[in-house]
C-alpha cells in the first residue's frame, strides 16, 4: 500500500481553501497547472487536501498493523493543537504550488518528527531525513511554471484556526486510467485522535 501519514482540514477550512483556490485559477496561466482536489471537493471523510506529515511510499502489508500500531502511540502522546492555512509558496520552480500553515508549528513538526520514527522503527525505509515544511498541495506541474503571481495571492489568505484532534494514515492511489489531468485518489484509512496522555 502506497501510504503517508497527514493532517486534513476541516470541511468549512477546505471551503475557505476553494474559495481561494477558485480566483486563483482565473489568474492568467491557471490552465497550465493541474489543480488538486475534485469536482464537488469539499466533501466529508475526503483527504484530497491535506497536509502531510510523513510519505511511507510502498508499504509492505506485513508492516502496516505496527506502523499503524506505532501511529496510535504516536497520537496518543501529542496533545491536540490550534494550526491555520496561511499564505503559501512553491517547491522546484512552480512544479508545486502550496497553501502553508500558521499556529502551533512547533508541535506540528513533532508531530511529523514522531510519525517518520514511527515508519523507521517499524521497519519502513524512509531515506534521508529532511526538515519538515508544512504545506498543503493546491496545484502541480510537469515542466516549470512562474508562480509567483499565485503565491502573492496566497499571501492575504488566512483561514480559521481549529483544533487539530487527530492523526490521519493515508493511502494513495496513483492514477490508472492514463486520462491527462487525473489526479490521484486518497483514502483515509485509520484515525488516530490525539490526546496528549503521554
Amino acid at each position: 500500500m502506497r501510504l503517508f501519514a497527514a493532517v486534513l482540514p476541516p470541511e468549512d477550512v477546505a471551503r475557505e481553501l476553494a474559495t481561494e483556490v477558485a480566483e486563483l485559477k482565473k489568474l492568467p496561466g491557471a490552465d497550465a497547472l493541474r489543480w488538486t482536489g475534485r469536482p464537488g471537493w469539499p466533501r466529508g471523510g475526503a483527504a484530497d487536501w491535506h497536509l502531510t506529515l510523513a510519505f511511507y511510499g510502498e508499504v509492505d502489508d506485513d508492516l502496516v498493523p505496527d506502523l499503524s500500531a506505532r501511529l496510535e502511540r504516536v497520537a496518543h502522546r501529542t496533545a491536540p493543537f490550534g494550526l491555520a492555512l496561511r499564505g503559501g509558496g512553491q517547491f522546484g520552480h512552480g512544479r508545486a504550488l502550496w497553501a502553508g500553515a500558521e499556529g502551533d508549528l512547533a508541535t506540528l513538526r513533532l508531530l511529523a518528527d514522531r510519525s517518520e520514527a514511527a515508519a523507521r522503527k517499524a521497519g519502513v525505509p524512509m531515506g534521508e531525513h529532511r526538515r519538515y515544511k508544512p504545506h498543503l498541495t493546491v496545484a502541480r506541474s510537469r515542466s516549470a511554471v512562474d508562480v509567483r503571481p499565485y503565491v502573492a495571492a496566497l499571501d492575504a489568505f488566512t483561514s480559521r484556526t481549529w483544533t487539530v484532534d487527530e492523526l490521519v494514515l493515508v493511502r494513495s492511489h496513483l492514477p490508472t486510467s492514463g486520462v491527462a489531468g487525473e489526479q490521484p485518489r486518497y483514502e483515509a484509512v485509520a484515525r488516530r485522535p490525539l490526546t496528549g496522555a503521554g
